[in-house]
């Protein structure tokens, strides 16, 4: 029987056995974290260098970008460079690395995403007091809130998670470790209690959700009451990129954990990792930039002067 000192690293889910079919793989996720890097980089320096953009709104955007970063740069650079050498191989020590930066950047980013939704009710429905609730001093507090939230839930569920005994081998079904996958290996009762943080935090984000749809319903009722067109246009093309993203983030990451066993697969498993792990941080800048006229002309403005 293997335990978790009896190993120094995990072997990862391999994409392909075919030399051909892993260099289509590094492709596309070289395409996917190029479009992350270059368009949540393009948002972070268009909105630190023109100062019309120094508003609660487009720093929580700020924010967001960087977390997209250091989400993506978790888990697919470490995966191509697997692809490219024909290795499996993440050490002990770097798997725990990457499931803390990654539950980092997802618990976050939940938070963060609950701030935006509460930003946008006090704009919309509480406009003759959005200087004094969003003031630059709340704004840092709320943001910095979201990132030790981050930073506690994803210490709590590392820790927790590797100080269970592990007896199954250190094959991981995955492209990038992640504690489902981690929790397969264990022997022991012991990962009950991982399973009742999961428990925890499934509340927990439920509640984030909650919270985004009852301001959201708030929203949409002060909008109906505006009496002019152009005016509910400009609310509605405030609130639907952001609406989009939390779609996006909480379709992916739902269906993800909470799939049902009988539909669950080696390859299903994978394709549903892609698609919250890697797809998002990669299309949210084109979806709070398509519809966003301040934020297009400062990306204009930032490619005219580059």
């Amino acid at each position: 029987m293997l335990n978790s000192s009896s190993f120094n690293e995990f072997l990862l889910l391999p994409f392909a056995d075919t030399r051909e079919l892993q260099l289509l793989h590094v492709s596309l996720f070289l395409g996917f974290y190029l479009a992350a890097l270059l368009g949540n980089g393009l948002v972070i320096t268009a909105i630190a260098c023109d100062h019309h953009l120094h508003t609660p709104m487009y720093f929580f955007l700020l924010n967001l970008s960087i977390l997209d970063l250091g989400s993506i740069s978790t888990t697919v650079p470490k995966a191509m460079a697997n692809s490219l050498w024909n290795t499996r191989a993440i050490s002990y020590a770097g798997c725990a690395a990457q499931i803390f930066l990654f539950l980092l950047s997802l618990a976050a980013e939940c938070s963060l995403l609950t701030v935006m939704a509460y930003d946008r009710f006090v704009a919309i429905c509480k406009p003759l007091h959005y200087g004094t609730l969003m003031g630059s001093r709340a704004c840092v507090k709320m943001a910095a809130a979201a990132w030790a939230s981050g930073f506690l839930y994803a210490l709590l569920h590392t820790a927790n998670t590797f100080a269970i005994p592990l007896c199954k081998g250190n094959a991981v079904e995955q492209f990038f470790c992640e504690i489902p996958q981690i929790l397969k290996l264990s022997c022991s009762d012991a990962y009950l209690r991982e399973l009742g943080l999961i428990v925890v935090s499934s509340c927990l984000v439920f509640g984030c959700f909650i919270f985004i749809v009852l301001s959201y319903v708030q929203i949409f009722t002060a909008v109906l009451r505006i009496p002019s067109e152009q005016g509910r246009h400009k609310a509605f093309s405030m609130c639907l990129p952001h609406l989009a993203v939390v779609s996006l983030f909480v379709s992916t990451g739902t269906f993800a954990y909470l799939k049902p066993p009988s539909i669950s697969s080696p390859a299903l498993d994978l394709v549903v990792a892609v698609l919250y792990s890697v797809v998002p941080p990669a299309v949210n800048p084109l979806i709070y930039s398509m519809r966003n006229k301040e934020l297009k002309e400062a990306l204009r403005k930032l490619i005219q002067w580059v």
